[in-house]
Formats: C-alpha cells, sequence, structure tokens
C-alpha cells in the first residue's frame, strides 16, 4: 500500500507519482508508442517538405535581388507568424485530416530554413568567391562547388532550427487535428479531465524535443562546423 500525501486536488495538479504511473502505463498498454509513431511520421513529412521548400526559397532569395527585396522580406513577416495562426487556413483547406497536420508542420519550418538559407549563401565569404573565379570556376559550378558548400554551416542551422518549429507547429496542429497523435491525446486528457496524462505529454514533449535537439542536431552542427575550421577541435 502507498501512502500519498494529498495537497491539491489532482484536477489542478496532479502528484509526481500519479503523472509517473501514467508515464508507466502509457508505456505498457502501448497508447503513448502509437501516439509517438504517428507524431514523428507526421513530423518527419512536414520537416522533409519544410527543408526542401525552404531551401529552394532561400536559394532564390539569396540569388536574385528582386526575389530578395519581394519574397524575402515576406519571408521575414511569416517568421515572425506563430504556426497555430495558420489552422484556420489549414482547416479550410484539407478539412480536419492528415494534410492539414502536415501543411502546419510544414510551415512552421519553411521560414527558419529560407531564412538560414539565404544567410549562408550572402555571407559566403568573398575571397573563396574570387579565388573560384581566378581559377575558372563560374555560373552553375561555381554555385554548386564553392558557395553551396561553403553555406552548409549554415544550412545545418537552419535544419535544427526547422526542425525545432515543426515540432512546435505539430503540437498545434494535432490538438484539433485526428489521429492518435500525442496532441491529441493532449486534448482528451483535457476534456475528460485527466491532468496526470496532460502532464505526461508536456514531459514527453518536452523530453523528446530536447532529446533530439542535443543527440542529432547539436552534435551535427559541431561536427560540420568543426569541419569547416569554423570551431575549434576542443569544443563540444
Amino acid at each position: 500500500m502507498v501512502f500519498r500525501l494529498q495537497i491539491w486536488p489532482d484536477l489542478f495538479f496532479p502528484s509526481p507519482i500519479t503523472v509517473a504511473e501514467t508515464l508507466i502505463n502509457g508505456f505498457q498498454d502501448g497508447s503513448f508508442t502509437l501516439a509517438l509513431a504517428v507524431s514523428f511520421r507526421r513530423l518527419l513529412i512536414g520537416f522533409t517538405l519544410a527543408v526542401f521548400g525552404g531551401t529552394l526559397l532561400g536559394i532564390l532569395t539569396a540569388s536574385f535581388t528582386w526575389a530578395d527585396e519581394t519574397i524575402g522580406s515576406l519571408i521575414l513577416s511569416l517568421q515572425s507568424v506563430p504556426s497555430i495562426v495558420w489552422l484556420p487556413l489549414a482547416l479550410l483547406w484539407f478539412k480536419m485530416g492528415e494534410a492539414a497536420i502536415i501543411f502546419v508542420v510544414t510551415i512552421g519550418g519553411t521560414w527558419s530554413m529560407a531564412l538560414s538559407v539565404a544567410s549562408g549563401i550572402k555571407n559566403v565569404p568573398v575571397i573563396l568567391v574570387r579565388a573560384a573565379r581566378t581559377m575558372g570556376a563560374s555560373g552553375l559550378p561555381l554555385f554548386t562547388e564553392v558557395i553551396i558548400p561553403a553555406s552548409v554551416p549554415h544550412l545545418i542551422t537552419g535544419m535544427r532550427l526547422a526542425w525545432a518549429f515543426s515540432w512546435r507547429a505539430l503540437m498545434a496542429g494535432e490538438l484539433i487535428g485526428t489521429g492518435k497523435g500525442l496532441g491529441q491525446m493532449l486534448m482528451w486528457g483535457r476534456d475528460f479531465g485527466n491532468m496526470s496524462l496532460v502532464l505526461a505529454i508536456m514531459i514527453l514533449i518536452a523530453v523528446i524535443g530536447s532529446v533530439t535537439d542535443n543527440l542529432i542536431f547539436k552534435r551535427l552542427e559541431i561536427t560540420v562546423l568543426r569541419r569547416w575550421g569554423q570551431l575549434p577541435d576542443s569544443a563540444s
């Protein structure tokens, strides 16, 4: 028999023991595992589209002055718009389905990816471009063999930011979406007054976001920066 000290009702704020039990039971019965699989599938699709679309937009705005002054300014403005603001449009265009959630996830990561790519291309050292032109490089070879490789650190940073924004957008999109994702389970917990489930999902969201950022993207960013000579070998 486990003794519990009840300070306030679980409806307001459940005890750590109750939340821990919810986490354990959720993985034992497979509900959390299923929700994670559904959420990660949506995230990977949306993130891939965001990286692809953001890279194209970044190259476009960095390569042409007219694009930078028009599309670039628009991207900068859209970056400040929270992902949840796109939900009404997503529901209007795609109804309450999978496509609406993926659209919100894609939008969430596209702008930061585009800005990072454009910044990386614009900040390629002039001496590299001049040296390449002196050796006869020009046009597409100059772009693909000099400018793009030199901007890779910014590309990795853009992917890291795009992942973070896409992860947040996914949770916003799943709040009113369909399926059995983490966001949908969060809404079920709220609707049924199960605050231990709500807090358990919040802990999962925070832990997964931190783990993926630190174990994957941060390490990748450090490796790239070190290889490109922008970070000392002793840095970690």
